[in-house]
């Protein structure tokens, strides 16, 4: 008969299962990639605060990415890190750290698509009413798009985090390398239809919503563009609208893998590696595609460093 604990306080991640000797080079990717996530999305960050050029309804939603990076990371890679070095039976984490881990992962997956949802309404406006954009994307309109991106995400994360607190626990063992929703209330013995009712309405109202927003808008620009014989707006809306375009379906991709491979236990080594790069790649990669391709940014940078202009990427 199996032994249960309930309501323990003290939990037990299962970590990844690495190899002795591969354990050392996967530290040091993972830290690395940690460094260079911090250091890229900070520096853009604060690009956008300092330099005034830049104090656009553009960037302006864009920094929400780089802080939403900032702090997902955050929470999640530097304990991940720790417990890579800790034998399994001393990856110990409290109950109420697992809570605060798992409501910043889930936040920052779902921060992820609303912000590159109000960001494609800004492009849509930019490219398709391009003489009333100034009127309609104010500072304050742009204060309301920020507050509503996080305010959903905090709600909606906020019911599915919820409603698995108010599950009783019986097991203790983590079966993740971090925390989150599912592995939390796996650890209960009571019913989780409703969390698995929830949970799955979550995901496909966010990706409903994220996807069909994206496709509508680009469908429109597409349109407007195919339409117009203005060279000009056609080059500013395949620049703007690309680099959207692929932070967006970067970010998708990686989350799409990490949910296809929940269906498949037997790949649970494959699947716990590809939450983590949920994380890292979107974040690594994120203010490299906007700093690359946006000439404004480039400007910036050769101010900052009093250097050459740098040219941007076309």
């Amino acid at each position: 008969m199996e032994n249960y604990t309930y309501n323990s306080f003290t939990l037990q991640l299962e970590g990844l299962n690495i190899p002795k000797d591969s354990v050392y080079p996967v530290f040091l990717f993972f830290f690395f990639s940690y460094i260079l996530i911090m250091f890229l999305n900070i520096g853009i960050a604060c690009l956008v605060f300092i330099d005034k050029n830049l104090h656009q309804p553009m960037y302006l939603l864009f920094c929400n990415l780089p802080v939403n990076d900032i702090v997902g990371n955050s929470i999640m890679v530097p304990r991940l890190l720790i417990d890579m070095l800790l034998p399994p039976s001393e990856r110990i984490i409290s109950y109420y750290e697992c809570v605060i881990q798992a409501f910043a992962t889930h936040m920052f997956a779902t921060t992820a698509h609303t912000v590159l949802m109000i960001m494609a309404f800004d492009r849509y406006v930019a490219i398709c009413d391009p003489l009333r954009y100034a009127a309609i994307m104010t500072k304050k309109v742009v204060i309301k798009l920020t507050v509503s991106a996080w305010g959903v995400s905090f709600v909606t994360v906020g019911i599915l985090l919820g409603l698995t607190i108010r599950l009783n626990r019986c097991r203790t063992l983590i079966m993740n390398p971090y925390c989150d929703n599912p592995s939390i209330f796996k650890l209960s013995c009571d019913s989780v239809f409703i969390n698995n009712v929830y949970g799955l309405t979550f995901t496909v109202v966010l990706l409903t919503s994220s996807i069909g927003s994206i496709v509508l808008t680009y469908t429109k620009i597409t349109v407007i563009c195919l339409t117009s014989k203005n060279k000009s707006l056609n080059n500013k809306a395949l620049k703007t609208c690309s680099t959207h375009l692929v932070v967006y379906l970067i970010m998708l991709l990686s989350g799409m893998i990490v949910i296809l491979l929940h269906r498949f236990p037997q790949y649970s080594d494959y699947r716990k590696l590809s939450a983590i790069l949920f994380h890292i790649i979107p974040g690594s990669l994120n203010p490299l595609i906007y700093g690359v391709q946006s000439a404004e940014i480039c400007k910036s940078l050769s101010k900052l460093f009093r250097s050459k202009p740098v040219m941007p990427f076309s």
